[in-house]
């Protein structure tokens, strides 16, 4: 039996109100991982048992069948409205339909609840729809609603959660980032405002030894071993060759697109499904954004550069976030530049969900190199993504900005960082630097075991003496004892 979470409930409870405030056509944002099918099969069910028919529409194959499986799993009766498929009920109140299919048949069947899967695709034949049968009530889920049009279709939006309060209670996996040399797209063509496949493949290839490298090195660093991994390509060529490059440092990497046939492509997905399997990674362009809902992946590698598609972006990172045992955090390695072009949106996204639809085509602000050189920590090459003057790394003060440099070809942490994660050797010289000031104040140079402690919420196990101290030492005891003499008021 079917039961949502309580965000869930209250998603759908703010999606009932926008239908009683007058709207007929909402588009329901959820985080990928947030449950948006669920919601959907709840509606769905919910028209049945009123006697009202509904269809759920969605434009792959793939997707309409793990629908189905899913409403099966909840014992809900259906049809699936689909070339060939073994469940062709077409007499059945719910119907999921391949998009395909509709249009081949230049009609729909007669419903009073339409449900848009991946609703930011603005497909003509379903905007035409939405248009031209107004009774209808209309529910578009996405996890990315930003592409330019869909306020002309949608005229509400509901946030059911942001991905902060999807992290924050487990739902979803925290992100961790990092940054290393790039899809170098200066002067590169564009078609509609973003940078065309071809050329983006073509200059792929050219860094297709640095992401091969730094993915050897970042899983043997964090998981000390081959992890389950996923690539974005810039193209059929690019994805060729990563599976090439791959393959010569002994990585089994399977490269599938638009030209392998459905059967290829489904076997090579689940064979990587089994937690034995023998594939290191899949790489593809766009097939992983879509029905790809691999929890046990804890690498995403970004190797598409995109001048405006947010939605893309936000789609990519949603494949590495869904929770999984074997995972603390999901690593996303950045080759594409995207998560710096599009951190400012990230972070409202993130933080804040959606709240509008933004009906702006907007092209990405392409972030300087003194931009990307002054947000890395000179010392160990991590960034900066928040504005504090201390690495959450290694715990380095920054004094200037234009003192920062840049560490050139080298990945480094860009988002995500654990603030407990700092290097044993920064950490043992932070022991020694608060008994080295509290000594130089005239304290209790006891106080450093409760202060340290505070701090790496672990005992110190470093030998007791006095060391240098350094400003991130001084400020750490000043705010403690600012919150201590708070707590006294």
């Amino acid at each position: 039996m079917l039961q949502l979470r309580d965000y869930q409930e209250d998603a759908l409870n703010k999606l009932r109100a926008s239908f009683a405030n007058g709207h007929r056509a909402v588009m329901f944002y959820l985080p990928t991982g947030g449950g948006k099918t669920e919601c959907a099969i709840s509606l769905l069910d919910l028209a049945d048992k009123k006697g009202n028919k509904s269809a759920m529409v969605m434009d792959r194959r793939i997707l309409c069948d793990q629908t189905s499986k899913r409403l099966g799993k909840y014992n809900i009766d259906h049809g699936v409205l689909m070339a060939g498929h073994w469940r062709y009920r077409p007499e059945k109140p719910i119907q999921i339909c391949s998009v395909q299919t509709l249009e081949k048949r230049e009609g729909f069947p007669a419903i009073k609840l339409l449900v848009i899967d991946e609703a930011h695709s603005n497909r003509a034949s379903i905007i035409e729809f939405v248009k031209n049968y107004p009774e209808i009530k209309v529910v578009g889920l996405s996890a990315s609603p930003f592409t330019k049009g869909l306020g002309n279709t949608y005229t509400d939006v509901v946030s059911g959660s942001t991905t902060k309060e999807l992290v924050n209670m487990g739902m979803l996996s925290p992100l961790r980032v990092f940054i290393a040399k790039e899809v170098d797209m200066t002067g590169a063509k564009k078609i509609a405002g973003e940078w065309s496949d071809k050329e983006a493949s073509e200059r792929g290839i050219k860094i297709v030894g640095d992401v091969v490298s730094e993915w050897v090195k970042k899983t043997h660093e964090i998981f000390n071993r081959p992890v389950k991994t996923i690539v974005f390509s810039s193209g059929v060529a690019h994805g060729e060759a990563l599976s090439k490059q791959f393959a010569e440092a002994g990585y089994n990497f399977i490269s599938i697109s638009y030209k392998d046939d459905d059967e290829y492509k489904e076997e090579v997905l689940k064979d990587f499904a089994k937690e034995d399997s023998s594939i290191h990674g899949i790489i593809a362009t766009d097939i992983l954004t879509k029905g790809f809902d691999q929890a046990d992946v804890l690498i995403g590698i970004s190797a598409r550069p995109f001048s405006k598609s947010f939605s893309s972006h936000v789609q990519q990172l949603g494949r590495v976030m869904r929770p999984h045992h074997s995972k603390e955090s999901a690593i996303w390695l950045d080759h594409s530049g995207n998560f710096l072009r599009f951190y400012e949106r990230w972070e409202d996204l993130y933080n804040n969900g959606v709240k509008i639809l933004d009906d702006k085509d907007t092209t990405a602000k392409e972030p300087s190199l003194n931009d990307k050189e002054a947000a890395k920590c000179p010392r160990c090459g991590a960034l900066w993504p928040l504005k504090t003057d201390t690495c959450s790394h290694c715990g380095m003060v920054r004094v200037k900005k234009n003192e920062v440099q840049a560490i050139s070809g080298e990945m480094v942490e860009l988002y995500g960082q654990k603030p407990e994660k700092y290097s044993s050797e920064y950490m043992e010289k932070f022991y020694h630097g608060l008994i080295g000031y509290l000594q130089y104040k005239g304290k209790n140079i006891n106080r450093a075991y409760h202060l340290y402690k505070e701090k790496f919420k672990v005992a110190p196990v470093w030998k007791k003496k006095a060391g240098e101290f350094n400003n991130d030492v001084i400020n750490y005891v000043k705010k403690s004892n600012i919150a201590f003499a708070k707590s006294r008021k």
